[in-house]
Order: structure tokens, then sequence, then C-alpha cells
């Protein structure tokens, strides 16, 4: 740097020019990272996408920086010229080379990744368990290995669950529940959570076409009640149908779908539409949804009604046409560690006053629900 002296600067001026030059060079030189692939790639392109937001990590959108190398380029890769904060760093294997992490039909990624802190999660990622901090001037090194979400194969979980309702009968002594064993599967267009399933048909990432189905619990059981005694108890059943999915601006999710009874306990089928927002919060995600339910007069009356040959003095007939509800509930995610996730989901549904008016019903809210454990192999 060439310094020229004006003659009306004194011996005090150039010492304070000088600190004035020496600080506004320390502040300006900013942090940086170097990263290392344990297990780099043979060909391609790797993408480094750094992320200053919770938010924008979780949904692998608008990153604060990204730096694309080829392959044959450094061992280590550099991020440099950043200023002190919390980051987490995701890396992908672009193996097309078309400028995107590529994902299956649910938006799971099927290139290789990896991610700050030796973290490798089994589900959604959370910035939290990815997050460092850098210091004014520091430069930090991390080893990143590369890894299949999914696997060749897919993903594999067990689990226990159980499924619980209130009820909504007049005199009915309990709660409607079942455990059952939990199986999870992702794959590229299968998915098994539990009691429900689906099948991608067509489209992917904004819109998309599924098979869906879904384990229905009976509703009630006779002896629990007197007023149902000589009611028959009310089975479970196999419901399944079309879906189609969409991913709305601002994160949001849309599902309507329709499914029938498989097995033909109830007659009839089932419409929904269902919004819901994913919100995540460290290592938990929270999911509040709002949807409105439509059951043929079929369920309607198999769930509310009295056939004619059933009726007595205290539950006489009732005929039900088909009837609409509205939803609400949440769902929670939690990632316990790698390999365990607690999933929960709580709905309250306000039956509409077709149902309540019905002489076997005594409340026009139900509250249910369902919870698992599962181990991610």
């Amino acid at each position: 740097m060439l310094f020229i002296r004006h003659k009306n600067f004194s011996g005090w001026h150039w010492i304070l020019f000088s600190i004035v030059l020496l600080l506004n060079s320390l502040s300006s030189y900013a942090a940086g990272l170097t990263i290392s692939l344990d297990n780099p790639p043979q060909s391609g392109i790797v993408e480094f996408q750094l992320y200053d937001s919770a938010k924008a990590f979780s949904a692998q959108s608008n990153p604060l920086k990204t730096v694309r190398y080829s392959v044959n380029g450094p061992d280590v890769y550099i991020i440099d010229d950043l200023p002190r904060g919390e980051y987490a760093l995701m890396v992908y294997h672009d193996e097309n080379d078309n400028k995107r992490l590529d994902k299956n039909f649910i938006g799971i990624p099927v290139e290789p990744i990896g991610f700050s802190n030796g973290y490798a999660p089994k589900a959604p990622p959370s910035f939290s368990r990815a997050a460092f901090i850098i210091s004014e001037n520091e430069t930090r090194h991390f080893d990143v290995k590369l890894y299949l979400p999914l696997g060749k194969r897919g993903q594999l979980g067990v689990g226990l669950g159980m499924i619980a309702r209130t009820s909504t009968y007049r005199e009915y002594n309990g709660n409607v529940s079942q455990f059952i064993p939990v199986i999870t599967y992702i794959g590229e267009r299968l998915q098994i959570f539990g009691p429900q399933f689906q099948y991608g048909i067509a489209g992917s990432g904004k819109l998309r076409l599924a098979l869906a189905g879904q384990y229905r619990i009976g509703v009630y059981q006779e002896e629990d009640s007197p007023l149902l005694v000589g009611m028959g108890n009310r089975e479970n059943t196999v419901l399944a149908g079309l879906a189609v999915q969409a991913e709305l601006p601002g994160d949001v999710n849309l599902e309507l779908g329709y499914k029938f009874d498989v097995l033909d306990r109830t007659g009839g089928g089932e419409a929904s539409l269902v919004i819901s927002k994913a919100l995540q919060f460290g290592t938990l995600r929270i999911t509040p949804q709002l949807g409105i339910n439509y059951l043929s007069s079929e369920i309607s009356n198999y769930d509310f009604g009295v056939p004619d040959n059933r009726a007595i003095v205290a539950r006489p007939a009732y005929e039900l046409d088909s009837t609409i509800s509205i939803e609400a509930g949440i769902g929670l995610f939690i990632e316990i560690t790698r390999e365990w996730l607690l999933l929960v989901n709580m709905n309250i549904e306000k039956l509409s006053d077709e149902v309540a008016d019905s002489p076997i019903v005594g409340h026009d809210s139900v509250v249910k629900g369902f919870a698992a454990i599962n181990y991610a192999f």
C-alpha cells in the first residue's frame, strides 16, 4: 500500500490514521469454512449450501450462500467471506448436474447428502443439530460424509403405536383405543406410516397424485353402553382411494382425497380436505392442520344411525344422509436420536348437527389421535 504524506498531517495524525486503517483491515476480514469429503464421489458436481435460518434449512430452500465445485477439483473446499454468526451446512452430490437436489415423491433426497457436525438424520433435518457458530476472523473445518437418506432399497422402521379416540355415544363407558405394531417404510414411491400408507402414481414436488389408504378403527363395542346393546359391534376396516397433494406458497401443504371401504364392512366412503404447515423448533417439528371431512350416508348410518330392526323405546330409528364435519389438530415429530423417532397426531372433530341429533349420540365432538415410537434401521 502506498502512503502519501499530506503537508497538513502531523506525526499524531499519521499515527491515528494508521490505527484506523489497521482496525478497518481487521474488521473487514471475514470468517470462512474449509470442508473435506470423507467419501468423495468419482464424478459430477458437489454443491455446498450454507444456511443461517432454521426455517430455510428445514425447507432446504433459500440458502444464504451456495458454492459449486467439480468433483475433480480441490481436496479441500472453501466457503469464505462469512460474517460471524450461527450456520448449518448441507452438501449434496449433484449427480446429473441439474443444479438442484433431486428428491423422491414426497420430497426426500435421492442424491447423496451430508451435513456439518457429522449429522446424518433419517428424518427431516434439524437446524439445531447441524448448527455451529463462527466467530469473527475464525476459519472452521468440517469433514463431511455423504450418504443416501433412504439407502438403496428404502428406509425400514419398526415400533409400537396406539390409535385412540373419545366416544361420542350416550352412556358410553370408556374410550376407543387399540395398540398396534407400527411398521414404517419410506421408498421412492411407497410410504407406510403405521396405520396409513400411500403410493405415488404421478407427479412429484409441488403437485402429486397418490393411492392412499388407512386402517380405520371401529367406533364402538355394544357392551360398553347399555344404549348400544343389540346394535352390534362396529368393525375395524381398511379404507383406500386417491389423494391429490399440493405444496402451496409459504410452505403450506394441501391434500384432497377420497377413500372407500375396501373390505365392505361399513359400506360407502369418506372424503377429506386438509391444509397444514410444518414448523421446526430445534428437534421438534410441529404441524398445525385444519380439515373438512365428508362421510357418505352408508358410513354415517353405520357409525351414528339406528336401523328400524334395531330400534327400541330408548333409541328410536334414525337415518342420516351424508354428513360433514370440521377437524383441527396438530402433528408432532421428535427426532430423539438418529434412529429413534416419536410421532404424535392429535385432532378434535366437530360433528354435524345431524349427527349430534342421533338418539345414540351424547357429544357433538370427538378427540382422536395416533402416537408411535419408531426405530429406523
